[in-house]
């Protein structure tokens, strides 16, 4: 039982850095639109902002199996 509860909290946590990561890149994709010569900065802001949402739920992964 108490397995099955750590998955219900790893699907749950899995909704936060899936919207982050949503957000970031809308929001790069928008500056991109608006001045396309600012890609570059832009491009690495946003990989940037990625991996830090990402690690969020790497983190996440393994709490819920270490639990």
């Amino acid at each position: 039982m108490e397995g099955n509860l750590n998955m219900v909290g790893l699907g749950l946590a899995a909704i936060g850095p899936g919207v982050g990561i949503g957000l970031i890149f809308a929001a790069y994709i928008n500056g991109v639109a608006r001045q396309p010569e600012a890609r570059s900065v832009l491009q690495g802001i946003a990989i940037l902002g990625f991996a830090l949402a990402e690690a969020l739920f790497i983190i996440a992964i393994g709490l819920a199996f270490a639990l």
